[in-house]
């Protein structure tokens, strides 16, 4: 099996286990990432969501997915495509989640660049509509 492929295989994997679990599989995400991983979402730390921010280690990453985990309902994370090309995968997908402090439900197209180097994600980033998940947290 190609690398392309492989990589494929392991997020596909991933992506169908955080899905079913409505977000429940965070080791299993932190199992993929190389200890020096170059995290980061497109949102960049506004207030009351600073865990969606930039990290450059796996160890801090705890405080992304606790802070999904304490602030969302994942009602659908949907992979469309996995596109390989050499060491990247971009997922294309969609997203629908439900503020707990809120109720506010968003749906935004989603998508998460990959980077991998001997087995081990080294960089991802995540595109998404922060207007609708900025304005879901705010009250009402």
């Amino acid at each position: 099996m190609s690398d392309e492929a492989a990589n494929v295989a392991m997020l596909k994997e991933a992506y169908r286990r955080w899905s079913e679990s409505h977000g429940g599989t965070v080791e299993h995400w932190m199992s993929l990432c190389d200890e020096n991983i170059a995290f980061g979402s497109l949102a960049q730390a506004p207030p009351q969501l600073e865990y969606l921010a930039s990290y450059r280690a796996r160890d801090a990453l705890g405080a992304y997915f606790e802070g999904i985990k304490r602030d969302w309902d994942i009602i659908e994370y949907r992979v469309d495509h996995l596109v390989a090309q050499g060491d990247r995968v971009v997922m294309l997908g969609h997203l629908t989640v439900r503020s707990k402090a809120t109720g506010k439900i968003v749906k935004t197209p989603k998508v998460d660049s990959w980077r991998f180097k001997d087995g081990k994600a080294i960089e991802f980033f995540e595109y998404y509509d922060t207007a609708q998940v900025i304005q879901a947290m705010a009250p009402a």
